[in-house]
């Protein structure tokens, strides 16, 4: 029975429509869903990029929910970074995961591409109606301020930070305790003054 119900969900989740923000998922993750979306109201107007910082125009909000969250998150303007970061854990990027999975395109516990999944980006890649950067990300935009806010925003991996603040908390510790001739200052006897 439980096959059964595998295979039914996969059935449905083959002959089931998808827009530009479930194909960005099924393509690169909820980092995709955000570089489309602010790709998306860049080119509508409706987000202004100027060096690492964005602002969304005041005006029409955009039906989309993950565009009408991202437009309500910088209507003061904010640092590219954390828009983006909030908007990849935000319900309304998660409900595009969950959808998916529901649909069998996507697994529950990963969100890692099912072979359905697989089968409908590949379909929708060779269907040519959507952006290419849905597909292959903004580094395929032409040169200019959306290209590059967006590549710079996004260039952390999520978990890479607290990495990085744990190595350098003991990088601190061993260089406040350091004795040895081993550490950053080299030749011996510690390595700085106190």
């Amino acid at each position: 029975m439980r096959m059964y119900f595998r295979r039914a969900t996969t059935a449905a989740g083959a002959r089931r429509a998808l827009g530009v923000y479930d194909v960005a998922y099924l393509a690169g993750g909820p980092r995709r869903v955000v570089e489309c979306a602010v790709v998306a109201l860049a080119d509508a107007g409706l987000l202004k990029l100027r060096a690492s910082r964005v602002r969304s125009v005041v005006g029409e909000m955009p039906e989309h929910p993950v565009e009408r969250a991202l437009a309500t998150a910088c209507v003061n303007g904010r640092s590219t970074a954390s828009v983006c970061a909030d908007l990849r854990e935000s319900p309304e990027v998660a409900e595009i995961g969950d959808r998916l999975a529901d649909w069998g395109l996507v697994t529950r516990a990963r969100h890692q591409l099912t072979r359905t999944g697989k089968q409908r980006l590949r379909a929708a890649e060779e269907a040519g109606d959507l952006p290419a950067h849905v597909f292959d990300g903004p580094e395929v935009l032409p040169p200019g301020t959306v290209r590059r806010g967006v590549t710079e925003a996004l260039t952390i991996p999520s978990g890479l930070g607290r990495t990085l603040i744990r190595m350098g908390k003991a990088l601190d510790h061993d260089s406040d305790h350091s004795d040895s001739g081993f550490g950053c200052g080299g030749g011996g006897g510690g390595g700085g003054s106190d």
